[in-house]
This record gives structure tokens, C-alpha cells and sequence, in this order.
């Protein structure tokens, strides 16, 4: 497989450092993205510094961000070949209880967040005739968990799931496939501080996920060639039905 080009939001810790880890070790090309230089550098440090690692720092909410981000990816490599929206929020508690500040942090950065990367590697990607759009969503927002209410969280990805197919749909004869991704719960920081029992309680398969089941996933969505428009549910059957 030739060396290819990767966009990564969200990319210095969790998930999307462990697929900047994973698409390096491929051989390709990573361009992340964090909230902070720092976070990028130590994420660097982390991956021994490849010359083949990209950091590009800002708030993925704002499109100027999005805009040095592709840019360096052309400036450095020439091309865009994958994107994977990683970068996201949760925020769980009941209805009532959630704020107006909530929301927008919510629709900044998961939203946001998403549309305009999107935006933006779907222009590049119809030119080229080729591309991945890759989208990390929920499974919750699959299928919802009485006991661990989240409207805002399961509104957001929800919404994220059903744009995933549109947008498959519009790009399908451009030949850019876009797929989702829906995480039960992994094993990342966004989950360090949480009652390992009750996180383990809400999968059937009485455990959690890692970020190489992530990996293998998203592995299996950029090397598909006749796959798109799927929101592919990774969470120990939590989406299965009800147990």
C-alpha cells in the first residue's frame, strides 16, 4: 500500500493519539491536531518525533483552524488522503441539570468540530476522486442507556451518525467513502475517572474497550473499497438490543 496522508483531530491523547501512533507505524503521514502546542509536543515526544508527524495547534471549532490544518497537510505531504474527526466532548447528566455553557462546548467542539474538517476534505477529496472521511461518534447514540442519561452528548453524535450517511450519499460518486465510528467505552482519559464497575456494567460483554479496537476498526474502513455510509458500532454488543 502506497504512503498515504492523515488528518487527525483530537490527536494527542485517547484515540486519536493511539491512531496517529497506528498510521505511523503503517508508514503514512499524520497531520494532528490539539487544542494546545504543548499537547502536540509531547504527543511528538511520545511517537519518538517521526518526520513523518505534523502538529498543527488550535481550537477545532473555529475554520481558521481547519484551514492551517489541510493547509500544512498540502504545504508538507501534497495530498489529503484520510480524515478522522476524533476530537469530542461528553458531558452525562440529567436533562435538568445541564447548562447553557454545556451546550456550547458541546456543539463547538463535537459539531463544530466535525463540519467544517469535513467541509473541507470533501472539496479535496472530490478533486482528487478519492478519500476517507472517517467520523468518531457514540454508541449511546445508537442506542440510548436509561441509566446514564446524556441528551446533549447522544443529540450531537446522533446527529453525527445520520450527517455521516448524508454526506456518504453526496460524496458516493466522487469515490470518498465516509463512515462512522460508535465507541461504547474505551479505555482512553476521557473515562480515567469514572466507577470502572458501572463503566464495565454497560456493555453485555462485562468489559471495556481498548483504543487497538478502535484502530483495527477504523484499519478496516480505509482499507474497504466498496464500503460507505456506515456507522459501525464498537462496544461489546451494547447496541445489540437490551440485556
Amino acid at each position: 500500500m502506497s504512503q498515504q496522508t492523515v488528518v487527525i483531530t483530537g490527536a494527542s491523547s485517547g484515540i486519536g493519539f493511539a491512531l496517529a501512533e497506528a498510521f505511523l507505524k503503517r508508514g503514512d503521514n499524520v497531520v494532528g491536531n490539539a487544542r494546545t502546542s504543548e499537547r502536540l509536543a509531547e504527543a511528538a515526544k511520545k511517537l519518538g518525533n517521526p518526520k513523518n508527524f505534523v502538529g498543527v495547534a488550535g481550537d477545532i471549532a473555529l475554520p481558521d483552524t481547519t484551514q492551517r490544518l489541510f493547509d500544512t497537510a498540502l504545504e508538507q505531504f501534497g495530498r489529503v488522503d484520510i480524515l478522522i474527526n476524533n476530537a469530542g466532548i461528553f458531558i452525562a447528566k440529567p436533562v435538568e441539570k445541564y447548562t447553557e455553557e454545556d451546550l456550547d462546548a458541546l456543539l463547538a467542539t463535537n459539531l463544530k468540530g466535525f463540519f467544517f474538517p469535513a467541509q473541507r476534505a470533501a472539496e479535496l477529496m472530490s478533486n482528487q476522486r478519492s478519500g476517507h472521511i472517517i467520523n468518531i461518534t457514540a454508541s449511546l447514540a445508537v442506542q440510548p442507556l436509561r441509566n446514564l442519561p446524556s441528551l446533549l452528548p447522544v443529540m450531537v453524535k446522533g446527529g453525527l451518525n445520520a450527517a455521516t450517511q448524508s454526506l456518504a450519499l453526496e460524496l458516493a460518486d466522487k469515490n470518498v467513502q465516509v463512515n462512522a465510528i460508535a465507541p461504547g467505552v474505551i479505555e482512553t482519559p476521557l473515562h480515567s475517572g469514572g466507577d470502572g464497575v458501572f463503566l464495565r456494567a454497560l456493555s453485555p460483554a462485562g468489559r471495556t474497550g481498548s483504543t487497538q479496537d478502535i484502530v483495527d476498526a477504523v484499519f478496516y474502513l480505509v482499507d474497504a473499497r466498496f464500503t460507505s455510509g456506515v456507522v459501525l458500532p464498537i462496544d461489546g454488543g451494547a447496541t445489540a438490543g437490551v440485556w
